[in-house]
């Protein structure tokens, strides 16, 4: 599986960061970035909490 966030969506309020920090980050632009590798089992739980919390509905993880 692995995270995606819509970057024109994204308003880089930063909570999927804080929640997940191994898997988002933000980007230089601002906006949050999911790491491209693909997500090991312990990273699913906070990514789908990250998704789950994101205000703006940018984040999928598929």
């Amino acid at each position: 599986m692995k995270a995606c966030v819509d970057k024109d969506t994204c308003i880089g309020c930063g909570l999927c960061a804080a929640i997940s920090p191994e898997v988002f980050d933000m980007d230089d632009d601002g906006k949050a970035k999911a790491i491209e590798n693909e997500l090991g089992e312990d990273l699913l739980a906070s990514a789908n909490e990250a998704c789950e919390q994101c205000p703006v509905s940018a984040i999928t993880v598929e």
